[in-house]
């Protein structure tokens, strides 16, 4: 028998964890309920269990054998400040938050991974990481900065993520760039308010955010190598209350997104320079807050192949797709992954919404998929 057998087995235990974690959402690095029945379920399993790594980060150890070597398998916990909107009796309880990314799946999946090889035969180390804050709160930092490695050695390490649109029992990867490098920015624009019947005693930030929006387009387009891939995307323009004040100030804010650390320089030093020189231009000020949050996720040769080679020996390689295009999303992950060689697959989630979408949901059939595949490439990387 598989791993993917014997964890099929756990299907209705795992599927009422998945929906309880669902009910009860909670943001990067509030985790502190999801996290301590992670850590409970651990040591009902007979696993050494560490809280608190990272804030609300927790860490189970399982040691086997005299072998020297570490595997670390990670998940993420958090939920996404959104309303929910699906019917489903298991629904989100509180409002603002959803788990709208997967993440009580991706829990869901390392804790039924970490039943397993509670039991399983092998020789040597598996740190099982929960991790918090992924959705842009420094989480994998987080625990990086409390030692998270140094405490919890690793010689290889490995994550995962649902992916909408492929079927259940398929699985995903590439070796190299997979997720690009993000960063949040926010541009403040100071003008001069004034009654919205005499706008020529103003200086009009809403004007002017206006015309920055626009400009900051030409950064990808004109400034960019055409052989780099980059993101520019402005997704909140807000100022002002009221229909008959033109207002003192106004706020942009967005995401940028590049797989070379050079470009993510240059998109930040051209934002600068454009906001600058457009407020300036229309006798404004503009201040820009340029923060990296995801650097690229880069996978190592030989972990990308272990754990594809570990997701074929559960469904054959015909349902392994080793040349997946790399994706301008970011993932934390990657911060762990610049200090320890790694590797991160995705695993299908069949016909459901997209990601961060308020009619998204995980697919419980696709659990004991992902679970198989970490406890599948721990045992291989530990073979007895």
């Amino acid at each position: 028998m598989t791993a993917l057998d014997i964890i099929k087995t756990y299907q209705d235990e795992m599927t009422a964890i998945r929906r309880d974690f669902h009910i009860h959402p909670e943001l990067g690095l509030e985790e502190v309920r999801t996290a301590e029945i992670v850590a409970q379920k651990l040591e009902s399993w007979g696993i050494e269990v560490h809280r608190k790594v990272g804030v609300t980060g927790v860490v189970g150890v399982i040691r086997k054998g005299t072998g020297g070597k570490r595997i670390g398998l990670r998940a993420d916990m958090d939920c996404l400040p959104m309303d929910e909107m699906t019917n489903l009796p298991y629904r989100s309880q509180t409002a603002g938050k959803m788990h709208a990314c997967g993440h009580d799946g991706h829990t869901t999946m390392l804790l039924a991974a970490a039943k397993y090889l509670a039991q399983a035969d092998f020789n040597g180390t598996v740190n099982l990481i929960f991790q918090p804050g992924e959705e842009g709160m420094g989480g994998a930092l987080a625990m990086l900065n409390d030692d998270l490695f140094g405490r919890f050695p690793c010689d290889t390490i490995y994550a995962l993520h649902n992916r909408p649109g492929l079927p259940i029992g398929q699985f995903c990867i590439s070796q190299g760039p997979s997720s690009a490098g993000g960063a949040f920015f926010d541009i403040k624009i100071t003008g001069v308010g004034a009654h919205g019947a005499r706008p020529e005693v103003s200086v009009d930030p809403v004007l002017i955010a206006s015309h920055i929006v626009t400009a900051l387009q030409s950064i990808v387009a004109r400034n960019v190598p055409p052989s780099e891939t980059a993101v520019l995307s402005v997704t909140r323009i807000t100022s002002g209350e009221a229909y008959n004040v033109i207002p003192e100030s106004a706020q942009i804010a967005g995401t940028a997104r590049a797989f070379n650390a050079d470009v993510m320089t240059k998109i930040e030093a051209h934002m600068k320079r454009i906001a600058k020189g457009v407020a300036e231009g229309f006798g404004a000020s503009a201040e820009v807050d340029f923060r990296v949050i995801f650097a690229p996720l880069i996978n190592d040769a030989e972990p990308t192949q272990h754990i594809a080679d570990a997701a074929a020996l559960l469904v054959g390689d015909q349902n392994v797709d080793r040349n997946k295009p790399p994706s301008m999303g970011s993932e934390d992950f990657s911060f762990m992954m610049q200090q320890v060689p790694g590797a991160y697959i995705q695993v299908g989630n069949g016909d459901s919404a997209q990601l961060h979408n308020p009619a998204y949901d995980f697919n419980d059939a696709c659990t004991p998929y992902g679970a198989a595949v970490l406890a599948t490439v721990a045992e291989q990387s530990l073979k007895s």
